[in-house]
């Protein structure tokens, strides 16, 4: 099936990073042998059923909670990767398509819970941007709904900005259709510019030719978007403010309305018709703020405050710094100027507008007619206004609102760190100073003589540094220092953001790498190698000195997902990146995924993820999850499934079977042989040995439920008959080698399960027999008879235990004329006859037929574990039944021994090898004696029975 997405074992990833100084590196040495010797990759710890349903809870409320997205997810996967075939692995055209659909997921389901959910947020939104903690921008596992929703909000972010950086790394030729879902287009090269060019224009062609900076602003616009879609209404961000300026809601045509009362309050005490200057004669006495604490501006002036170095009246201050507040808000959202101008046109406050208009990026003002506008002035006054807007962040008097607003337009870092208090904040901050900055450079190299005089002169008046100290110059050593940064650092060491700064720092392998490692060590517990052991401790030390980080929880299911969909998208872009490293840990956290989706009950979604891993990593990854499938129905969707994805299932169930035997090995004691059945009681009823009450065991352990499920989806293959004898004959002789019979229970139900009349009733139909039927001659072979004579040998066992059974529900003193004495003969009549009858396979040519001389040396070691128990056993039986039944069985016990005395018998030699040929001797001697005193009484003669003892038999 063709797919966009084609993981290979070795296939590699375009595009080489370039690792920062403090980039944690690990030698190829480290890396390059993780595994068990013999599985290219070796699976997690081998859960057992009892371990699945122990976990199962959690999981599956995680599962309920999210199992429509994880589906969706999944079908789209399978959806989108049909239309790929032949299409160029730079062009991101199809790619995006998958992202944009998880985007359209993580969007619906951020929608619905924001419904329901609405007047929650609504009441953590009044919180003042400023009052923010780190706390509130916690994004681990979350148990609350409303936290569900940030998380939400965080996976759609994700997936934009995956999409965002796609285009910037693998541009999609279909401009068009990026355009409708949200992603940025890179301008062309193929517009010339001149001196007489717009700045719409020279700003377009700057994107175009700068790579850094067209990325930076494509980060940028993602960051107003987030800020969009994410963040509360203005109204309700500035509520606070609002209600302090004490003027109702709106911030409508007030402007400084305490202050303008104070002012012409004074100016009617003094009856001066002029305004009052700062310096009239007892003005700073007279002229203050309603709690005397500073003198108030004499002129309402838009930059009185500043200019004269006064104060506003409280609620004034309020306004203003709510007006600047809402501003910023505009700015940090990126709506368009027109629409700022509209807003403050409407609070008669144009003039704040006015300082936006430096902004190269809105380019509608670029274009307008308007004298008021700007655009008349020339486009090279922008450059100026923006040195301008730089000095005005910086001054002492702004508000830090005010402060950042001129910052943003100016490409000024230190003004607008003031205000930030998030990880994007900071982010667009660093990023929209460095591409105005970039842009500046750009103007001063191509068009200098545009640009006013004196303008970039170090020593002038527009010496301004727009960059902090400490300025970060790459996107990882800003992610770096984020992290360290005390406000925002522990929102910047979450899973999402670490994510995005991945993304956007182009570390992704590196993070791909480091978590995946550590969840395979989660999930296996134990190293696998000790190459992969150094590697862990080399990473757990780069940790601790901070160089790496690495800090996805194996329960973050949603963050497992994120990464394991973009991990498959990078890999369908073919992006070369480091072979072993980049597809471990991608297959690292395919593993985990997978893990996850089986125990939540999603199986059917298995083979298409598995479909994805390296040939031999899948292999082990299905086996470990198909034990739990159980159904005859999902066990054939699931083959259907394995089929589409060519996945090979034979395989996966030798597999299964192999890793279950190990470590049932590994929790079970296991004989070096095979140990002797423990078939007979010491105690003695008369001179015969009695047979244990179940001794065949009633418990199976986990792992023995995981071998029976497995062998029992041998069933469903076709042309594999004689593999899966053999395989069951394997598993039958596993469970005989236990140490106690403790695999006795297990071998019982494997007889009850599959047997060998289902599976050549099975050969007969793949072969289209007439009449549906397989003759016993074309079901036995030589390959088929040991399974056959151990599934004998289990169905002998089974009737010993039965017709103990039946033998202890006699009770004390029974009357045998009576109708419940009659009923209990009727029933020890059919287990006596049951067990003779699966006795008779037994008697000859049992596990006669091997393969090679070491088969038939341990089927041998077999037959000398089992038969003498077993033929002892069935001569207590016949001696009891003669008690209680007819004399005929005395006989059948005396033929017994002619059999195995016979010189062409084959079960004498297993008494003498087992040195149980005296037991069998004194038992044929009990049973001659028995006979030579047996006389026919009547059933219900109890005294005559008592006399008798052991040493008489009733007849029926």
């Amino acid at each position: 099936m063709p797919r966009l997405i084609t993981v290979q074992r070795h296939a590699g990833i375009n595009g080489e990073l370039q690792p920062e100084e403090d980039t944690f590196e690990l030698s190829m040495e480290d890396l390059s042998n993780f595994v068990v010797e013999g599985s290219p990759l070796t699976t997690p710890a081998w859960p057992t059923i009892s371990d699945v349903h122990r976990a199962l809870r959690p999981l599956q409320a995680e599962a309920d909670r999210v199992g429509k997205q994880v589906e969706q997810f999944a079908e789209t996967l399978d959806r989108l990767t049909n239309d790929t075939r032949g299409k160029p692995q730079n062009d991101c055209t199809h790619a995006l398509k998958l992202v944009h659909g998880y985007r359209k997921i993580a969007r619906s389901t951020v929608q619905y819970l924001r419904e329901i959910h609405a007047p929650e947020k609504q009441e953590q939104a009044s919180v003042r941007p400023e009052s923010k903690t780190p706390n509130s921008y916690r994004d681990s596992a979350y148990s609350t709904a409303t936290e569900d929703l940030e998380r939400w909000q965080q996976e759609e972010q994700t997936w934009h900005l995956l999409g965002v950086m796609l285009q910037v790394q693998y541009p999609s030729s279909e401009t068009q259709q990026v355009s409708s879902k949200g992603y940025p287009v890179r301008p062309s090269k193929e517009r010339e510019i001149n001196h007489y060019s717009s700045e719409s224009d020279v700003w377009s062609r700057f994107l175009a030719d700068d790579d850094q900076a067209w990325e930076r602003h494509s980060v940028v616009e993602w960051l107003k978007t987030c800020a969009m879609e994410s963040g509360p209404a203005i109204k309700e961000v500035v509520e606070k403010l609002e209600t302090d300026a004490d003027r109702g809601s709106g911030l409508c045509a007030h402007s400084w309305l305490y202050t303008k009362e104070a002012i012409k309050g004074q100016k009617r005490l003094r009856s001066w018709p002029q305004a009052l200057a700062p310096d009239s004669p007892g003005i700073d006495a007279s002229l203050r703020n309603a709690d005397r604490s500073k003198s108030l501006v004499t002129q309402l002036d838009p930059d009185a405050a500043t200019r004269q170095a006064r104060g506003l009246e409280h609620q004034d201050e309020n306004y203003e710094r709510a007006t600047w507040l809402a501003c910023w808000e505009m700015v940090r959202r990126g709506q368009d100027w027109d629409s700022i101008r509209v807003w403050c046109q409407d609070r008669v406050e144009s003039w704040r507008a006015i300082a936006l208009r430096g902004d190269p990026r809105h380019h509608l003002s670029n274009d307008c007619t308007d004298p008021g506008s700007g655009a008349a002035a020339g486009w090279q006054s922008r450059a100026l206004w923006r040195k301008v807007c730089a000095l005005a962040a910086q001054s002492d008097g702004a508000d830090k609102f005010e402060a950042a607003v001129y910052g943003a337009v100016s490409g000024h870092l230190p003004s607008m760190k003031k205000v930030c208090c998030s990880w994007n904040d900071y982010l667009f901050a660093h990023y929209n100073c460095q591409v105005l900055g970039a842009f500046d450079e750009y103007i001063t190299r191509s068009f200098s003589n545009r640009l006013p005089n004196g303008l970039h002169d170090k020593a002038g008046l527009f010496n301004v540094n727009m960059t902090s100290a400490n300025r970060a110059k790459s996107g990882n050593h800003l992610m770096t220092s984020m992290r360290e940064l005390k406000t925002v650092s522990e929102e910047a060491k979450g899973p999402f953001k670490m994510l995005q700064g991945s993304l956007i720092g182009k570390t992704f392998d590196e993070f791909v790498r480091n978590n995946g490692a550590l969840l395979f060590q989660t999930m296996s517990r134990l190293g696998r190698s000790k190459n992969y052991t150094r590697f862990l401790r080399s990473l757990e030390k780069a940790q601790a000195e901070g160089k790496v980080q690495a800090l996805i929880k194996p329960d973050d299911y949603q963050i497992i997902r994120i990464v394991t969909h973009i991990c498959l998208i990078f890999e369908g872009l073919g992006a070369a990146r480091s072979k072993d490293v980049h597809s471990l840990g991608t297959e690292n956290f395919l593993d985990a995924y997978i893990s996850f989706l089986g125990s939540a009950g999603k199986q059917q979604l298995l083979p298409l993820y598995a479909s994805f891993l390296s040939r031999e990593r899948a292999i082990s990854c299905m086996a470990r999850e198909i034990r739990i499938v159980v159904e005859h129905g999902e066990r054939q969707t699931m083959m259907r499934l394995m089929k589409q994805y060519k996945l090979d299932l034979r395989r996966v169930l030798n597999k299964q079977l192999r890793m279950s035997m190990k470590k049932s090995e590994d929790n079970e004691e296991k004989d070096p042989g095979y140990p002797k059945l423990s078939i007979l009681d010491s105690k003695k009823l008369g001179e015969m040995r009695t047979i244990k009450n179940g001794f065949m065991g009633f418990s199976i352990t986990d792992n023995q439920h995981d071998l029976i499920n497995g062998f029992e989806w041998y069933l469903l293959l076709e042309d594999y008959w004689e593999e899966t004898l053999a395989i069951g004959a394997l598993l039958y002789r596993y469970l005989f080698k236990l140490a106690g019979s403790k695999g006795l229970a297990a071998a019982k139900e494997i007889s009850k399960r599959v047997t060998f009349s289902t599976l050549c009733q099975r050969r007969g139909d793949s072969r289209s027999m007439k009449d549906g039927q397989a003759g016993k001659g074309q079901c036995v072979s030589k390959r088929s008879d040991t399974f056959q004579n151990l599934e004998q040998l289990v169905h002998a066992l089974s009737a010993l235990e039965a017709w103990q059974a039946e033998v202890k529900k006699k009770p004390r003193d029974l009357d045998m004329s009576s109708p419940m004495g009659k009923k209990w003969r009727d029933s020890l009549r059919k287990a006596s006859e049951s067990v003779e009858a699966h006795i008779q396979p037994l008697l000859r040519g049992w596990l006669q037929y091997s393969q090679d001389e070491s088969e038939a040396v341990e089927l041998e070691q077999i037959r000398e574990a089992c038969l003498p128990e077993v033929l002892l056993a069935y001569t207590a039986i016949l001696n009891y039944s003669s008690q209680y039944l007819s004399r005929s069985y005395l006989l059948k016990s005396m033929e017994l021994g002619a059999t195995i005395a016979a010189p062409d018998s084959d079960l004498a030699g297993c008494f003498v090898s087992s040195k149980r040929m005296p037991e069998m001797v004194d038992a044929l001697a009990v049973t001659s004696m028995n006979m030579l005193v047996a006389e026919e009484y009547g059933i219900g003669n109890k005294k005559m029975s008592a006399k008798m003892g052991l040493w008489s038999s009733k007849g029926s």
